[in-house]
């Protein structure tokens, strides 16, 4: 089986530089154990998380200028972990979560490119409810999660899980169609619902055809 070929490149959010070791490309793959597999992750699925989606730089950029003083926050379904990087070189409270068996290697690099502090990280899918230990957070964070209309009420509960009383929840969603569902049943947990469309100072860049999709308690 032949060893993935990787790249690096560099995000610039303003007089932030954030360094990415990633996947060359989503034709990328290595299941040498069998791991990914057991876990039901198909070869096509393999190479998701280790790319930079554009949803991902959205969120990073939002996260560039946000509030983060005295706030626990919760990446989910980090992939390459681009918000997280970058809050961590902000000295942010973060934390990772991902269900692929190789992200944790990945963003262990990538928090070394950064000459970052570590970023605590736990792998763990959206049903595992025993997973408390993660603990509570004031906000979450996450981009592209809502691939599949199943997935709605397991990512639902895992943030209602492991949200505080009073917390923030924020999605960027690239326009797949399930966002709907997904915030009909955020505001049935009890959270209220914005959305807006992100727009790009830069006139060159391709307009984000998704929405910032954020819920508050």
């Amino acid at each position: 089986m032949k060893p993935v070929r990787i790249r690096f490149q560099t995000y610039e959010f303003g007089s932030l530089d954030i360094h990415v070791k990633s996947l060359r490309d989503k034709q990328q793959f290595l299941d040498s154990f069998g791991e990914a597999e057991g876990m039901g992750i198909s070869p096509s699925q393999w190479p998701l998380f280790g790319v930079v989606w554009e949803s991902s730089e959205v969120l990073a950029e939002k996260m560039m200028e946000y509030d983060i003083k005295g706030k626990r926050i919760l990446e989910i379904g980090c992939g390459m972990a681009l918000s997280s990087l970058l809050l961590n070189s902000r000295d942010a409270d973060i934390t990772a979560t991902d269900y692929h068996p190789e992200v944790a290697s990945y963003l262990a690099d990538n928090v070394k490119l950064n000459n970052g502090n570590q970023i605590p990280f736990l792998r763990t899918g959206w049903e595992n409810s025993d997973d408390h230990a993660l603990g509570e957070f004031d906000v979450l964070i996450g981009a592209d999660l809502l691939y599949e209309k199943q997935h709605i009420k397991l990512l639902t509960d895992f943030i209602h899980r492991h949200s505080k009383p009073e917390c923030e929840v924020i999605i960027v969603d690239p326009g797949r169609g399930h966002h709907a569902p997904f915030s009909k049943r955020m505001v049935e947990l009890g959270y209220s619902h914005s959305q807006y469309k992100p727009q790009y100072i830069d006139p060159l860049r391709q307009a984000f055809k998704g929405q910032v999709l954020t819920y508050i308690r």
